[in-house]
């Protein structure tokens, strides 16, 4: 039977489902997702199911409503409460779960809400993400009456976190910015638990965010992280998103590591032990992280952005890492697979712990370029994905791209990459280049091309 729940299909995203908490996501629509989710796990063998939150204002509604809709399918729902949402992927692990969805906002500004879904040990994307929506229109439900109970994961996550760490013997002095999201007291926890000398700052978790914005990709965030780093004498600095998926770090010297910086210094660490391992990261990153890659003998794949993209790619391969400029970092090696700035932060200080150099020593080597960082162009949800292919066919001929995720044009001395987000009305443009002039004309060059196809009279 067909339902008459009213739906912003725009909240439907290639990864999550997303949108404004109040306009897009009543609790009607909640409890319709949940009642489809449920659907859709009870079919595929799914009995238990986890729900946690971050600190948004609209969480706990948001959960209380897709907890009725998964229940009313026969699903035994299983509270965890407020916590981050790798938090959330560890119970379904850890507790053996039938999988999860967390109510996250993630890195958008307070009034944005949504879910991150998964069932087992797979998150959804894609064509599930679609199929959710269609189930919904159809009002095709699967009908139970599942029991609700509440559990608490912190303790367990970090008990398993500090036996699988093992730290070396410099002692670490750290600021840890929780940028006022879920993640900030966990991570301070598990740090201090590690033997580190950690410094807070913007810890309580407030859904308002009253410092700044929960991304710790923003300069201005990160600008604010190397001042009161310096300030404190740290010897790095780690900044969380809004439900501590993705991590930003400042060095001791305030420089700035970007995804890609930081996924050259682990996976360096982990082809010493794992010798040829494969590593995946996405169409944004600097071209020194794969030459890097290869040179230490490891198997390095390109991909499409996305976390849900990421980890369906790394089972597919079989990789050790992955990660991308966002600040999500995936660990399969000695990990489970998914995104978690927590678990990255202990594994980033376990490796500063084990020797005397610095992170800008250890990275001394990787050759110099320069890059943007990810542009934003405003452009409609209708018309962003049609501006990628037009540059595609408009350069091809001249140019070697790729086109996995967007179009990477590769000029020979530089690259420039232009794709739509999957998350906000915006086009993403990066470019980089072995000197700073070089870069800028990359970049000039791209914005041309976007300019000229985002006009309605475009070829």
């Amino acid at each position: 039977m067909k339902t008459s729940v009213a739906l912003n299909p725009h909240i439907f995203r290639a990864y999550d489902i997303r949108g404004v908490a109040e306009s897009d996501l009543g609790n009607e629509v909640a409890t319709a997702i949940g009642r489809a989710l449920g659907t859709m796990a009870r079919r595929r063998g799914a009995r238990t199911f986890a729900v946690g939150r971050d600190c948004r204002l609209t969480g706990p509604r948001l959960a209380e409503a897709i907890t009725a809709g998964l229940r009313s399918t026969g699903l035994d729902v299983v509270d965890m409460g407020a916590v981050p949402t790798p938090l959330l992927y560890f119970s379904v692990h850890h507790r053996d779960l039938g999988g999860g969805v967390q109510v996250t906002g993630s890195h958008n500004p307070p009034e944005f809400n949504g879910f991150k879904m998964m069932i087992g040990r797979d998150t959804l994307h894609g064509e599930e993400i679609a199929e959710l929506h269609e189930m919904i229109v159809a009002g095709d439900f699967e009908q139970g009456e599942g029991a609700l109970s509440t559990d608490s994961i912190e303790d367990a996550y970090v008990d398993w976190v500090v036996d699988n760490i093992r730290m070396g013997e410099r002692r670490l002095r750290v600021l840890v910015d929780g940028g006022n999201g879920i993640g900030g007291p966990v991570t301070m926890r598990l740090l201090k638990r590690l033997g580190v000398d950690v410094v807070g700052h913007c810890i309580e978790p407030d859904g308002t965010f009253p410092n700044h914005h929960p991304d710790p990709t923003i300069v201005e965030t990160l600008d604010e992280m190397r001042e009161v780093g310096a300030r404190h004498g740290v010897d790095l600095s780690i900044g969380l998103d809004g439900d501590g998926d993705r991590i930003g770090v400042v060095d001791g010297n305030g420089e700035i590591l970007w995804g890609d910086r930081l996924l050259i210094l682990f996976s360096r660490a982990i082809l010493q032990t794992h010798p040829g391992a494969t590593i995946v990261s996405e169409v944004k990153c600097s071209q020194a992280l794969f030459d890097d890659i290869a040179r230490h003998g490891g198997k390095p794949i390109m991909w499409k952005a996305g976390h849900s993209l990421i980890k369906s790619k790394m089972k597919e391969t079989g990789a050790a890492l992955a990660g991308e400029m966002s600040g999500h970092i995936f660990f399969a090696d000695r990990f489970f697979g998914f995104d978690d700035a927590v678990y990255s932060a202990a594994r980033l200080v376990e490796i500063l712990s084990r020797g005397p150099e610095s992170l800008s020593e250890r990275l001394a080597d990787v050759p110099e370029t320069f890059a943007t960082p990810e542009i934003r162009v405003d452009c409609p949800e209708e018309t962003k994905f049609l501006i990628a292919p037009r540059v595609a066919a408009h350069v091809g001929d001249r140019f070697p791209v790729t086109d996995i995720d967007g179009v990477r044009v590769n000029f020979g001395d530089g690259w420039g990459l232009v794709r739509a987000s999957n998350t906000q009305p915006v086009l993403v443009l990066r470019a980089e280049a072995t000197s700073p002039e070089r870069r800028d004309e990359i970049l000039a060059q791209l914005e041309e091309w976007v300019a000229l196809f985002s006009r309605p009279d475009a070829p």
